[in-house]
């Protein structure tokens, strides 16, 4: 191998590791971009420091990967080149809600709801980085951003169709008013135009945004050994030398892979439960009103939480910590079989899961993650379902099947599925102590029967409980990759 060849390979193993590093950062903020341009699912195109909220619950009509029908949506990208913003919310009664913010690089810095500040209406004073503390001791309680530019996602409970009128008005209720007497439009995201590949497109935008939004300190120095390979610096990547521009295009290849790979892992199960309450832990540094400092919500490996933040962005961005909602999706029954509208199932919660807020099992269909019709317009089943039957112990016995069950109380408690492959999703809203300790363990899901005049309806990738895969959709009702149905 001669010296260049040398320095290029190099420059190409430096590469792929600054992919993995600046993935999130590039990815959140081509999100954010188009969150303003186009909207997402429900919630329409919004400018900056507006909330744009849905207004519907989702359906089978709604083409989003994991999406849930347990919440209302309200989202709003921030932008303090402005100056502070006061965001006011309103009192919610015993309804959750939550209010979520994500700095420009995808860390959960802060929480404003039932969980973490109570129910009761209170106003929030969102400060730029670097922004002076001169707020009164008695005045709004102070929520500094890491970014100057963030995303807080909201999400609402409704308890049905009938409950959209008073959800609606606590939308509206919400607000975001600037604090600067001098109005001046919001710089936004610098613009960087695609370039002649989608690697030094990439490689651009992690330039030039990682210069305008630094991250932590310690992730700076990581930002700084790709300095020498021209990622980091002033000059454009157009303008680098193209032997180090040909060694960056192989650096994104091997960089993209292996991020892409690795969300095909397996994961930990237990009776066939993918559980993982701590796929977003990689925020060491910024925690405000409602994030827990906790060393046990904290991913401190820097390859592990590097490798973790970029799984967690392209598997499912803008998704929880475990504290605030607990996600467990399976794949299988009891006997590691691929879960299939073929045969009917029965899911046995005694007890039924501990929460502060409210749990959901919901059905998705495989392999796109979609909620699915059913005669009876039922797409999930939980603790704020109507006309369940609860067992004589207080516990639940859910029936999923294609089929409506003959028996009364099976179909009371029915769960309808699709007649393929599926894929169930356990939420669980302010989870309790035992799910968090990891004490709470769901059963497996048992087969039953095989449904009436079932043929073979095939499974659309059948998956025994170690391959499933670890975020190949987001097990979350966050926003996802896009599809070509619709942006996300």
């Amino acid at each position: 191998m001669t010296e260049q060849e040398t320095a290029e390979q190099g420059i190409a193993e430096l590469a792929s590791e600054a992919f993995v590093v600046g993935f999130p950062l590039v990815f959140d903020l081509e999100q954010v971009e188009r969150f303003t341009r186009d909207g997402l699912g429900a919630v329409p195109p919004t400018p900056f420091n507006t909330f744009g909220h849905a207004r519907t619950l989702a359906g089978p009509e709604t083409a989003f990967v994991s999406v849930n029908n347990d919440t209302l949506y309200s989202i709003a990208q921030l932008d303090l080149s402005v100056g502070p913003l006061l965001l006011s919310v309103p009192a919610v009664g015993d309804r959750y809600y939550v209010l979520q913010f994500v700095d420009a690089w995808t860390n959960n810095f802060a929480y404003v709801g039932t969980r973490a500040t109570g129910s009761e209406a209170g106003e929030f004073l969102l400060v730029p980085p670097g922004w002076e503390d001169d707020a009164a001791a008695d005045g709004p309680t102070v929520i500094r951003l890491p970014t100057r530019v963030a995303t807080i996602v909201g999400r609402w409970a409704v308890a049905g169709e009938d409950d959209l009128p008073a959800v609606h008005a606590l939308q509206d209720a919400v607000a975001l008013t600037p604090t600067l007497e001098a109005f001046a439009p919001p710089a936004g995201i610098p613009a960087v135009p695609d370039g002649p590949t989608e690697a030094l497109t990439f490689f651009e935008r992690m330039r030039v945004w990682s210069r305008e939004f630094p991250p932590a300190e310690h992730d700076r120095d990581a930002l700084a050994t790709y300095e020498p390979i021209g990622l980091t610096g002033p000059t454009p990547i157009a303008d680098l030398p193209v032997e180090v521009r040909d060694a960056l295009e192989e650096g994104y290849a091997v960089g993209k892979e292996a991020l892409e790979s690795s969300l095909h892992t397996s994961v930990p199960t237990t009776d066939g439960w993918q559980v993982d309450l701590h796929l977003f832990d990689y925020n060491t540094d910024f925690f405000e009103v409602g994030a827990l400092d906790g060393r046990e919500w904290q991913l401190a490996d820097p390859t592990t939480r590097y490798a973790r933040r970029a799984g967690a962005a392209l598997g499912g961005l803008w998704g929880n910590h475990g504290y605030e909602a607990a996600y467990f999706p399976t794949y299988v029954d009891a006997a590691g079989e691929q879960l299939t509208g073929a045969n009917v199932y029965r899911l046995r919660l005694s007890p039924t899961p501990p929460v502060g807020a409210f749990w959901s099992l919901t059905m998705y269909d495989l392999p796109y993650f979609y909620l699915t019709a059913n005669p009876i317009g039922r797409y999930s089943i939980g603790d704020r379902t109507p006309g369940i039957v609860y067992d004589d112990d207080g516990g639940l016995t859910i029936t999923i099947a294609a089929e409506r069950p003959a028996d009364a109380k099976a179909a009371a408690n029915w769960l309808p599925a699709p007649e393929g492959g599926f894929r169930p999703l356990l939420r669980m809203y302010a989870p309790g102590d035992a799910v968090l300790a990891g004490d709470y363990r769901l059963a497996p899901i048992e087969r039953v029967d095989t449904a009436p005049g079932a043929g073979d309806h095939g499974s659309d990738g059948d998956r025994s409980a170690d391959e499933a895969p670890a975020h190949e959709a987001p097990a979350h009702d966050a926003p996802a990759r896009s599809t070509d149905e619709e942006t996300r």
